[in-house]
């Protein structure tokens, strides 16, 4: 049996993955920074075999106690999903909100590496490690779509970090790539978007378990379709 951990699985599409996973077979390790509020993944607990652990992924110190608890185990998937948009209404050139734009780089580009390098001997363990991070398409170089800088830009930084770690971490036989989820009904949506959650989670479970090596340090759609950094 394969171990996943999920970061921010308490909603939207980490909630979806944590289900998805778990029915496909895995034991999954679900984080969120307050267990005690999520519910739903709280109900999850009798479809598999799951554990539901805290987790700031801001906090240098709440992810050193993750890692110290899961100091023996082995980690197969690990997915980086906990991210934030923030108000698109003040991410612009006109209007920016400069102490959002900082917050959200501590959630979307620092947290996922502060995360990986903290797991990285527990990924060690695993015959084949893969990490895969959820990223955005908006952040391609290749799109000429324009607005919304902030998480733009925090994603843009995610996917060059994400990309020269898989460069790094080839030697140990770690898969590292970045995925576009689709544009999925979910809270940051405003329930908006052209896929369901359980769409987007039933494709990056299956993306996921089909991932190889020569796929790593690459940019792809939920669909398993190559995009453009």
């Amino acid at each position: 049996m394969e171990t996943t951990l999920i970061t921010g699985a308490n909603r939207g599409i980490g909630l979806g993955l944590a289900k998805r996973f778990l029915s496909g077979g895995h034991r999954v390790i679900a984080t969120c920074r307050d267990p005690e509020r999520a519910a739903e993944l709280d109900s999850l607990r009798g479809t598999g075999e799951m554990e539901v652990l805290a987790l700031d992924v801001t906090d240098e110190s709440s992810v050193n106690e993750l890692s110290e608890r899961l100091e023996h185990e082995r980690i197969d998937v690990l997915i980086n999903n906990a991210g934030v948009l923030g108000d698109h209404r003040n991410q612009s050139l006109d209007r920016m909100d400069y102490d959002l734009w900082r917050a959200l780089f501590e959630v979307n580009t620092l947290a996922p590496f502060r995360v990986l390098a903290a797991l990285r001997n527990n990924l060690n363990r695993s015959d084949n490690p893969r990490v895969v991070t959820i990223s955005a398409r908006m952040a391609s170089f290749g799109r000429t779509d324009t607005g919304v800088h902030a998480y733009r830009s925090t994603k843009a930084a995610l996917n060059k970090l994400m990309q020269v770690l898989s460069y790094e971490l080839k030697e140990e036989g770690i898969i590292v790539c970045c995925v576009h989820p689709g544009w999925v009904q979910t809270d940051m949506s405003g329930g908006t978007g052209e896929l369901t959650v359980d769409d987007c989670s039933d494709a990056i479970h299956e993306f996921a378990r089909n991932l190889e090596m020569d796929q790593s340090g690459r940019f792809w759609t939920w669909a398993g379709e190559e995009l453009s950094w």
